[in-house]
């Protein structure tokens, strides 16, 4: 008797792969930015300029990208989005920062559609008593494609070139959305079509932008977990823009070194989401959870800002290790105290208001950091200054003290 594959199966795995896909499309830009910078001769610290770009395209779509998720569905949009940003890249093959700026911001497009896309899909298909586990296997799949890109673009920029590397990760992208796009018509819920495909927006809608952030106002506990995410965000934006660049012009690592490194900080970001999560569960504490992560972000971060070129490549590699399962694995556990703290009728709209706040970190603090180099700061102090924001997390954690939202009193 053959047993047929359980119907929650292809949608949960192919959520899962385009989420991945849609980190390798971000993450692969600070990699590559070190050797198109080289060519092009623009500074090292124009990575941060792109970067901040990449994340406002994702704050765009979490701002006035709900007509388009709701008209074509999820799954379609991070498809399009996806397919956009394949595009995209070929437009870095162009020697201008301004083409590169907005190149990048459309291939944030799809980092921000992701979230929507995959919660969506999981909530309908996944078996209910795994319905946990799904959701922290598709949030790993964020730091595993940081792995795939820390292991893929050094090996091929060494091989064959940047140029080559950016049509290889063209097809990394492109593949899974051709093997997927069949799958999204069965799997997207669209309305009937009246009309115009996408309203024109009015005073009313507009005002409906700001919805997710006034959601966060709900209770006082909310607001501070939700500016916790953004705390933690400053030494994470860093370690994921910064370290490749900051290890070949200033330690004076290969492209590939650089890259390794870089991969080994992603894989401890995807066992310490897994682990954090568990660890939270075990001890019933968020706080006491996210209290260790900010101290273990800011003691890598101000480490990182250390190193030089005596230290040994070994210790390199611990170091982005515990980055990985500190600095790097927070966002599970948060994500899972603003829902905790939300109102059951208001958790999309503060899962939203969260993302949107970290969303404004990775804009601004990989632009400040950026300047402060430019400037003649140097990465070290920048790095330092970098990790003192993550302690300033313990200040701001919410008391254990109530077990849900609603019943701590209103924000004034």
């Amino acid at each position: 008797m053959t047993r047929t594959a359980p119907a929650w199966l292809m949608p949960v795995v192919a959520i899962c792969i385009l989420q991945t896909i849609s980190s390798f499309l971000t993450r692969l830009i600070p990699i590559i930015a070190p050797a198109m910078s080289a060519e092009f001769g623009w500074s090292g610290s124009s990575i941060g300029y792109l970067t901040a770009s990449n994340s406002m395209g994702g704050l765009a779509i979490l701002l006035a990208g709900s007509a388009l998720l709701k008209q074509v569905g999820g799954m379609r949009t991070l498809q399009l989005t996806l397919s956009l940003g394949a595009v995209c890249l070929a437009f870095l093959l162009y020697p201008s920062l301004g083409v590169a700026l907005a190149a990048c911001f459309a291939m944030g497009l799809s980092n921000g559609a992701a979230n929507p896309a995959g919660s969506e899909v999981l909530q309908r298909f996944s078996p209910p008593g795994k319905r946990n586990l799904m959701f922290s296997i598709k949030q790993a799949g964020v730091p595993l494609g940081g792995v795939m890109a820390g292991l893929l673009v050094p090996a091929v920029v060494a091989l064959a070139g940047w140029r080559i590397a950016l049509l290889a990760c063209a097809v990394v992208v492109l593949l899974p959305i051709v093997l997927t796009w069949r799958l999204s018509a069965g799997l997207d819920e669209v309305p009937e079509r009246t009309g115009r495909a996408f309203p024109m927006p009015t005073w009313r809608s507009l005002r409906t932008l700001g919805v997710p952030l006034a959601s966060l106002m709900h209770n006082r506990g909310l607001l501070k977990i939700s500016v916790v995410g953004s705390l933690f965000a400053v030494s994470q934006s860093c370690w994921f823009t910064f370290t490749v660049v900051y290890l070949v012009d200033g330690l004076g690592y290969s492209l590939g070194r650089a890259g390794m490194v870089f991969a080994v900080m992603q894989a401890g970001g995807v066992i310490g989401r897994i682990a954090l999560g568990w660890l939270s569960d075990y001890l019933r504490s968020a706080t006491a959870v996210l209290s260790i992560a900010a101290v273990l972000s800011a003691v890598t971060t101000v480490l990182l800002g250390l190193t030089s070129p005596a230290w040994p490549l070994w210790a390199a590699i611990v170091l982005a290790f515990v980055a990985g399962c500190s600095a790097a694995s927070w966002n599970g556990v948060q994500i899972a105290e603003v829902a905790r703290r939300s109102p059951p009728h208001m958790i999309s709209e503060t899962a939203a208001g969260s993302s949107i706040l970290v969303n404004l970190t990775n804009m601004v603090a990989p632009t400040l950091f950026a300047i402060f180099v430019s400037a003649g700061g140097g990465y070290g102090l920048a790095f330092i200054c970098a990790g003192a924001c993550s302690l300033l997390v313990l200040v701001c954690l919410p008391r254990e003290r109530s077990e849900v939202g609603a019943q701590e009193r209103p924000a004034r």
